[in-house]
């Protein structure tokens, strides 16, 4: 396991800034979004609460204190670090899995070593035995369908993946009865199915029985992760009470009857409320969010969010937001003629919520440097999104320039020193523009369209009038399965790549001929940017399995993959396996000649692909662009002996004080890592 980077999260500046009922009201939603934990361990693997549980009790043991337990037990300095690193890596990622990649994460430190660590306390020793074997077994070694490679906690019971074909009848069933499945599990037991569904509330709701199904019968069970969503909802009562308004008031009672429940309407009423909570200071993401985990693409892993705004680039942001529907119309499908957007695309791009937050709490797997939620298209559609961006997070990528050493020597420090300027905007872009723009056609209820089902629009693809659409009760990763996060990430940097030379989008950021990083740099940093992502990328592709780890990671291999084939000489790759060297080179003078209207070409392609619901083209077109040849596997090889140390990340905790509250942030160490989240008690419940 290579020694992670760890950074701080800093956050205190911006809590000082809130009012003491702001502070309370962040407090007792950081408490809520930590008592998420188990719940995220649970999903990662069967062994990962035993791990987080070993941790946390050696910490006890030797009340932080590592070198005298180190000393105690006879282990050296080198391997108890070594174990520390292992630790820190682990709690930030949540699990035994990374979160970017899925890979697991295997101690470097030696079984006699921890077993050293371990036995000078019978709980301790206790708490190795039972995860020993699975901490340092070498398969699985990622997350996705079981096999003695790959495992997954969405869908339990022997042989469960490997009737796939009932799965589809499932996902009818769950349709029919109203239950999304966002916040379930899949069970097999014999001939048995239970839908294992988050919830406060248990017990059993009937069994039900499918024609598609013959001999076998289907249930569905509330009461999974049910303590940890018990004590979530103890927090969030208790934030209740410093609520900034009403509508956070009714948000969070939709979160706890949904919590409580099972029912995910309330938790799109929530999301539905939350979306038109403008601009708060204190902003909240809690519940089963991102579905990158789930080898179908439908079920989501827990996360808890808390963020602290930042007023000063909260400004900057919004006024991007205003320009959105201007910059809108120079997107590839976009016609204009008559003034309207076309029929992929909304006629009124109503500006977001962009704030730009400081992360007190972020409880998840992996932790982005932006989002843009909720990823509910009927809400996106009729109600509209938000777009939050972690400053401290992106703060981090300002100190190291990924991928490296996949650039030419001459170019590396200008690579470094521009890298940040381009991220910093791409990742903008994705989140406004890349995920808030497009119109589904969708026939809502059976005869009730959002277009002209008689005259339906041209398809700008094939020239001819479009074929499909979204029938009553699909949806987008419905459809599209286990490629619909990939593809739509990959839409999202698309769009951000493909406006980030546009002058007022860089004139707004501060770059222009006259400033120190010329808009030139920024631009021709975004290009190489793509190569080099492209290429690292596939530190996330699995060739035993042949599948991809990473949506982003797919998504950037797949862009440069497009890029290569579809320009006349924009890279130059060179490769020497001999020696383990590989760098790409951009030509500068044809990025916008060739490389723009190379994105635009497949930009075009994805976006009316997901439009009109055309799983079969899309994924034609995207798995042929993400498939792994002889060279990129040469490639990987290369890439994988130059791969960056993980990013490991270090949060504060909030405290009750003296009747006020105070917040401790941690050295941004393995030790302080451990220490954050010992003192995080996250089965905590309120007093």
């Amino acid at each position: 396991m290579t020694k992670p980077q760890i950074y701080q999260l800093s956050v205190g500046t911006a809590f000082d800034g809130l009012t003491s009922q702001e502070k309370r009201y962040a407090h007792y939603m950081a408490k809520a979004a930590w008592a998420g934990t188990r719940i995220i361990l649970r999903q990662v693997s069967p062994e990962a609460n035993g791990i987080f549980d070993l941790i946390l009790a050696l910490h006890r043991l030797c009340d932080g204190k590592w070198e005298s337990l180190a000393t105690h037990a006879n282990v050296n300095i080198d391997e108890l670090n070594q174990f520390l690193d292992y630790s820190a890596t682990f709690l930030s990622n949540i699990g035994n899995y990374f979160g970017s990649g899925d890979q697991k994460i295997i101690p470097d430190v030696s079984q006699e070593s921890l077993n050293k660590l371990a036995s000078g306390n019978p709980e301790t020793a206790s708490l190795l035995d039972n995860v020993r074997e699975s901490m340092f077994r070498p398969f699985p070694n990622r997350l996705g369908c079981p096999s003695a490679l790959t495992q997954t906690t969405y869908y339990l019971g022997k042989d469960c993946m490997e009737y796939l074909k009932d799965f589809s009848s499932i996902a009818e069933l769950m349709e029919e009865q109203g239950i999304q499945p966002e916040n379930t599990r899949l069970r097999r037991t014999g001939s048995c199915y239970d839908i294992l569904q988050a919830s406060v509330a248990e017990g059993e709701s009937g069994c039900f029985l499918t024609d598609t199904l013959p001999g076998k019968t289907i249930r569905l069970v509330k009461g999974d992760h049910r303590e940890e969503l018990e004590r979530i909802c103890q927090w969030i009562k208790e934030a209740t009470n410093y609520a900034s308004n009403s509508s956070q008031k009714q948000m969070l009672q939709q979160l706890l009857e949904s919590f409580t429940s099972g029912d995910l309407q309330a938790y799109k009423t929530a999301q539905r409320i939350w979306v038109n909570d403008k601009a708060p200071s204190v902003e909240t993401v809690i519940g089963f969010v991102e579905p990158y985990r789930d080898p179908l693409g439908v079920r989501g892993e827990f996360e808890g969010i808390v963020g602290i705004s930042d007023s000063t680039e909260t400004k900057r942001l919004s006024i991007l937001a205003n320009m959105a529907n201007n910059l809108i119309r120079r997107l590839p499908w976009v016609d204009g003629e008559d003034g309207s957007k076309g029929p992929f695309e909304k006629d009124l791009f109503d500006a977001p919520d962009f704030s730009s937050v400081h992360s007190l709490a972020y409880c998840a797997s992996i932790i982005f440097p932006g989002i843009n939620l909720p990823n509910y298209n009927d809400i996106r559609q009729e109600t509209g999104h938000k777009n939050l961006i972690f400053s401290s997070r992106m703060l981090a990528e300002s100190y190291r320039a990924r991928g490296l050493g996949l650039v030419d020597q001459s170019e590396r420090e200008s690579f470094k020193a521009h890298r940040f300027h381009a991220y910093y905007i791409w990742v903008v872009l994705h989140e406004i523009l890349g995920h808030g723009t497009g119109k589904l056609l969708v026939e809502s209820t059976p005869g009730s369209f959002n277009f002209d089902p008689e005259h339906p629009p041209n398809n700008p693809v094939t020239g001819m009038p479009v074929e499909t659409w979204y029938r009553p009760g699909q949806t987008w990763t419905g459809v599209f399965e286990d490629i619909a996060t990939t593809v739509d990430e990959c839409r999202a940097e698309l769009v951000g790549a493909y406006l980030i030379d546009e002058p007022e989008i860089l004139q707004l950021f501060g770059y222009n001929d006259e400033s120190d990083v010329k808009a030139d740099d920024v631009v021709y940093n975004m290009y190489l940017q793509l190569a080099v992502d492209g290429l690292r990328g596939l530190e996330n592709y699995d060739p035993s399995t042949q599948k991809w780890g990473q949506a982003h990671s797919r998504a950037h291999y797949a862009i440069f993959r497009h890029l290569l084939r579809d320009t006349n000489g924009l890279y130059t790759v060179t490769c020497d396996p001999t020696a383990m060297s590989l760098t790409v080179h951009v030509d500068r003078r044809m990025i916008i000649k060739e490389g723009k209207p190379s994105l635009g070409r497949m930009l075009l392609r994805l976006h009316i692909y997901r439009c009109t619901a055309d799983n079969i083209s899309c994924r034609h077109f995207y798995e042929d662009l993400s498939l792994i040849d002889d060279d990129a596997m040469i490639w990987r090889e290369i890439v994988i002996s130059k791969k960056d140390p993980p990013l490991v990340f270090c949060h504060a905790n909030t405290f009750i004080r003296n009747d006020g509250i105070i917040l401790k942030e941690y050295e941004p160490t393995s030790r302080g890592v451990i220490q954050s989240w010992a003192e995080r008690q996250v089965d905590e419940p309120p007093e």
